[in-house]
């Protein structure tokens, strides 16, 4: 996802199904500017700006990409109180204040009505909260910002994220396609991995090897695209490119621990390409370090019927 040096991290619960535990970053550009008649109108508030962390397997983050830029030049004035309550809002999402973002948003849409990124904030706030009511009202919102912006791509991804979440995979995959698009867009290559874990979902395994092949022409580190892709070779027989792609990931999660997903697709590896020792060694890791995940489970059965394939 977005991975600018001035934004602060969201982080929500992961739209997707549980097979897939890799989750991506909401990101909230909150940089501002200081002008006087804002320090007058808003004293008292502190904005501070976040170091946001590389998107990993293992960052229990989210796919949504929102940011506060103005849309517009019509009344920089009001579009920046709107920009500055859209902030402050992001801000409470952050630490789950849902009800104090809900006001600073309404007061953002005072300022400027046409503000495309409150809009957008204001559906990643309603699909947070998560009621089926509120989660109605999201859809409009995301759809109002990219009507006030055509050019606004972090709509078009959050949309998508949205639309995944309420199982409507083939027009969550038109918002992630838009958005993966869009070249010079920072969160490009988060759309990309979310259209190809999309496609996934719609059982479109090569439109989903060509998204993450997509991902990693942009970013040659996304390691979602690495360990999605992994699986998608070994179910194509294709082991000495799986391989490749596996010990590139290794190297990019260095230091930050191997999942249980990563000791499986290396024991699957090991396992077709009949190397028994490192087999062995990576199945003790998966068992001891996660006896109770699903990829120790799937390993169990396995190991007690070693001829039949993999679920």
């Amino acid at each position: 996802m977005m991975t600018s040096k001035n934004s602060c991290q969201l982080k929500y619960q992961n739209p997707f199904s549980l097979e897939y535990k890799v989750s991506q970053t909401l990101t909230i550009k909150a940089t501002m500017p200081k002008y006087m008649a804002l320090a007058t109108m808003l004293a008292g508030l502190l904005l501070v700006g976040c170091q946001s962390a590389p998107v990993s397997e293992f960052a229990d983050s989210n796919p949504y990409q929102t940011s506060t830029r103005p849309n517009d030049t019509r009344n920089l004035d009001k579009q920046e109180i709107a920009r500055v309550r859209t902030s402050l809002a992001a801000q409470y999402i952050r630490k789950n204040e849902l009800d104090t973002a809900q006001q600073q948003l309404e007061k953002a849409f005072a300022a400027d009505s046409r503000y495309a990124p409150a809009y957008d904030m204001m559906g990643v706030l309603l699909q947070q909260e998560g009621s089926r009511i509120n989660l109605q009202k999201a859809d409009q919102y995301f759809k109002k910002a990219i009507t006030l912006d055509k050019d606004f791509e972090q709509a078009n991804n959050n949309y998508g994220v949205y639309l995944s979440q309420m199982k409507r995979y083939r027009e969550a995959a038109e918002q992630f396609e838009i958005a993966g698009a869009a070249l010079g867009y920072d969160g490009r290559i988060g759309a990309l991995e979310n259209l190809g874990r999309t496609y996934i979902q719609l059982g479109e395994r090569d439109a989903a090897a060509k998204a993450f092949l997509r991902a990693l022409d942009g970013n040659r580190n996304s390691i979602i695209a690495h360990i999605e892709l992994v699986d998608l070779l070994l179910e194509q027989q294709r082991v000495p490119q799986a391989q490749r792609l596996y010990d590139e990931t290794l190297v990019l999660v260095q230091g930050q621990g191997i999942s249980p997903r990563l000791l499986l697709q290396g024991i699957k590896l090991a396992a077709v390409q009949n190397n028994i020792t490192t087999r062995q060694q990576l199945a003790q890791q998966l068992l001891s370090a996660y006896p109770l995940s699903d990829e120790a489970k799937q390993l169990k059965t396995w190991l007690n019927n070693p001829e039949a394939p993999w679920k």
